[in-house]
């Protein structure tokens, strides 16, 4: 086939995971991950940075950044991030990779994209959808988004899609499933420190409960592990009862997470009797470590 695997279109709010899906389809496939934020393309002198500079302008000789990055990876999934946000001129390129699954650069070379699979994000729809719907026994507005899509997207560009994937709004029991997600991220960083940690249902619970907001997805569930998780384990890592590891029990106590923390035998060597140990941090030392943990 003269044309790439598959190229398709995540809409829907923020925070909802459309990044995180083409994020996880490259690892699961073992391919490399090409992202490139349109927020960056909204010029048009800009777009020429991704096939390269034609000759006689600056940058000539430094290559396109999308011809280069697919010609070095030419099995890859390729990922436009808020594409709503680029200059018109970039759909112009998009139709030719979509169509035939190839792209001339700056320097006349052809680089094959029939081995990439093109995933483009938008947030087109999500100011319709985030409105209460008008009438009876109705919550949500259908259809909307589909309006905004083909208000944003000339019918062209639509017509070379395999599809277009419509992300609805997180739901609370999605939620605690990102929590389990995060703290396993969590617990995979933590092996290198021999730290194990587990969570409760409640303080399952209590983060999803805390962290949920329809409007912005999972990015608040994120801030949320980060203030009352990570930093108080960071510093226990540093200078607390994790220092030479141990395991975490995460649980509710006071209507507030509390950590059950058993920490592991010390390693090293013994200290010689009549010789003192290291002296205790000072003032300056702990207001130092406290800097570096900020």
């Amino acid at each position: 086939p003269q044309k790439p695997i598959g190229c398709y279109l995540f809409s829907g709010p923020t925070g909802v995971g459309k990044t995180e899906v083409a994020r996880q389809l490259a690892d699961i496939q073992s391919v490399e991950l090409i992202r490139f934020d349109m927020s960056e393309y909204m010029e048009r002198h800009a777009v020429s940075r991704l096939i390269g500079a034609p000759p006689g302008y600056v940058g000539f000789d430094q290559g396109g950044m999308l011809t280069d990055a697919v010609d070095q990876n030419p099995h890859a999934v390729l990922l436009l991030d808020e594409i709503e946000k680029a200059h018109p001129d970039l759909f112009n390129i998009l139709l030719q990779v979509m169509d035939y699954g190839k792209l001339t650069d700056h320097n006349g070379k052809h680089v094959d994209f029939r081995n990439i699979i093109l995933i483009m994000t938008t947030n087109a729809g999500a100011t319709e959808l985030a409105k209460a719907a008008i009438g009876f026994g109705k919550s949500v507005r259908e259809g909307d988004d589909e309006e905004a899509i083909k208000r944003m997207f000339t019918p062209e560009f639509r017509n070379r899609l395999d599809a277009t994937i419509p992300f609805a709004h997180l739901s609370p029991k999605v939620i605690a499933k990102i929590v389990d997600k995060f703290v396993f991220e969590l617990e995979a960083q933590l092996l290198d420190r021999d730290v194990s940690i587990q969570l409760t249902d409640e303080a399952n619970a209590w983060l999803a409960k805390r962290g949920y907001d329809r409007m912005f997805g999972a990015r608040p569930l994120a801030r949320v592990i980060q203030d009352h998780i990570k930093k108080p384990l960071a510093e226990e890592l540093l200078f607390g009862k994790l220092v030479n590891g141990g395991a975490i029990a995460v649980k509710m106590e006071d209507d507030k997470l509390a950590f059950d923390i058993v920490p592991n035998q010390p390693r090293g060597k013994q200290k010689p009797k009549g010789k003192k140990g290291p002296k205790d941090p000072g003032p300056d030392e702990e207001r130092k470590i406290n800097e570096y943990v900020e």
